[in-house]
């Protein structure tokens, strides 16, 4: 049974088409082993009008659904996922200006941002505010007509890159509870005062993985997003939500690609005078991953199609978060293992899936943060 629509598959092919004939897993992978954004697919992708999906109409977007979202990430990480978040991650926060932004920011960013001018990374974590993200203490303090920004943040992916600009969450009161005093600020990433480190992580190598030191960053009131605190609700709210529905689709969309590989080396492969996939050992190893990965992408297409209809699915969306994930960790892990050493090189792109699965289940909230977010639904 194929539960896209005919529409449904046709975008979805038509991305991969792309992925293929323009992008090639060759570029994927060199821009992971030099630890370069991929600029030139970035503007490629804004030129095919991907960023414009998902921003309403009224914006200057196509005015697209969550579910065709989720398809593009799914399509755009058979190669990585690093290259999906590359890609598609900026839409995360390109939403919350669109729904919450003042009409001068929005003409201010959504624009550039479509054209491919720029690119909007999210900063919530800290060294001591990773799962707890309430625990926010990097300060702003309003002074007249601006405030001024002092702390540290900590694992933003693509901050560093040219034309990011931050959206990042800061404590602008510490009266109440600890959510109601986090607020949401617009900061372009040359804004003096600002100092960002790249960090050589396992994943998001592309991207880049940085942390960022403030040290009096003087930043306009206006590019406050929402009110004083709002921020609570517009990042670990809304923002979560879409942002965990993207990735589980690219771990789902990752998988596939691990399995393919796998697939097609075990095919190629001889040994004892056979092809490996004539074990049955190795027949039901890639049995047991196709089936895994079938059922994490019937996970992620449940969620998107409840969160494009507005429909309450907080469980769902981390159920799929939660199964993709650990999915693309063991896909991988099993293709690393069919393949044997030549699975451990660059070039295999397992190794790369590999280090990408092992990513996944931390960032963009941790399997067990899923499992805490599934109980807490369980139990209304």
């Amino acid at each position: 049974m194929n539960f896209l629509s005919e529409e449904q598959m046709m975008w979805k092919s038509s991305i991969d088409r792309w992925v293929d004939k323009e992008i090639g897993r060759e570029y994927i992978r060199q821009c992971d082993m030099d630890r370069v954004f991929p600029y030139e697919a970035y503007k490629k992708a804004a030129t095919l009008g991907l960023h414009r999906l998902m921003i309403p109409e009224a914006d200057g977007g196509d005015g697209g659904d969550i579910f065709s979202y989720a398809l593009m990430c799914e399509s755009l990480s058979r190669y990585g996922v690093d290259f999906s978040v590359a890609i598609a991650g900026s839409t995360y926060t390109a939403m919350n200006l669109a729904l919450h932004g003042t009409p001068e920011q929005k003409k201010n960013y959504l624009p550039p941002f479509m054209r491919g001018e720029i690119q909007f990374p999210i900063s919530m974590s800290e060294p001591g505010a990773g799962s707890d993200v309430a625990n926010v203490q990097t300060r702003a303090e309003r002074q007249g007509d601006h405030y001024v920004l002092n702390g540290q943040k900590l694992w933003c992916s693509g901050a560093g890159n040219d034309g990011a600009v931050i959206l990042m969450l800061v404590r602008t009161s510490k009266e109440g509870a600890r959510k109601d005093g986090l607020s949401a600020f617009i900061i372009p990433n040359t804004t003096p005062g600002l100092t960002i480190r790249p960090l050589k992580t396992l994943a998001r190598r592309s991207v880049v993985t940085t942390e960022i030191f403030l040290d009096n960053v003087k930043i306009p009131a206006d590019q406050l997003l929402g009110k004083e605190g709002d921020g609570w609700n517009i990042i670990a709210g809304e923002h979560l939500q879409l942002e965990r529905i993207a990735v589980a689709a690219s771990y789902a969309g990752n998988a596939q690609g691990a399995v393919d590989d796998a697939l097609r080396y075990a095919k190629d492969r001889v040994q004892f005078k056979q092809p490996i996939f004539e074990f049955q050992v190795i027949r039901h190893m890639l049995a047991d991953m196709q089936t895994q990965t079938d059922a994490a992408r019937l996970l992620v297409y449940r969620a998107a199609e409840m969160a494009a209809k507005g429909q309450h699915c907080r469980k769902e969306v981390s159920m799929a978060k939660l199964f993709a994930s650990e999915t693309l960790q063991n896909v991988s892990r099993m293709g690393m293992q069919i393949m044997g050493g030549h699975g451990t090189l660059p070039e295999s792109d397992m190794e790369r899936y590999f280090r990408e699965g092992m990513q996944s289940t931390i960032g963009a909230g941790t399997s067990q943060i899923q499992r805490t977010v599934i109980a807490q639904e369980m139990r209304g």
